[in-house]
């Protein structure tokens, strides 16, 4: 399930309008040669999750998104759109073979790199059950 739930919030940024208008990629890991801004699904891990009658796992990810700006706050509106899309996530993924019973942010972290690139990672937990 955790590798069907990557690729399903992968696809699920990736078909955002106002994320692809302002995002040069949405990938799994970081791209090799691809310009600022990008969001990327670095991590995950899963435990078990399940019920008596189905199965199910815990899974965590992390997202991070990459861009460039002086500004602190340059990055802000990207980021809440990020989250709310994410947050949105349908919870009927039977084509991917899972349902989300629920998924919510863990923890954020910010920081400044070389010459004004600022990162952002999210960490998100979802619990999904097997369709």
């Amino acid at each position: 399930m955790e590798i069907s739930f990557r690729a399903a919030l992968i696809a699920w940024l990736s078909s955002d309008p106002a994320l692809a208008a302002a995002l040069n990629a949405v990938v799994e890991e970081a791209p090799s040669r691809t310009a600022l801004p990008w969001l990327a699904l670095t991590t995950s891990a899963s435990t078990n999750w399940g019920t008596k009658t189905l199965a199910g796992r815990e899974i965590r990810v992390a997202l991070e998104l990459n861009y460039r700006s002086d500004d602190p706050l340059g990055g802000a509106a990207l980021v809440a759109g990020i989250e709310a899309r994410v947050e949105n996530l349908p919870a009927d993924q039977s084509a991917n073979g899972f349902r989300v019973a629920s998924i919510g942010l863990l923890r954020a972290r910010a920081e400044q790199r070389d010459e004004a690139v600022r990162v952002v990672v999210l960490e998100y937990r979802a619990r999904v059950l097997a369709a």
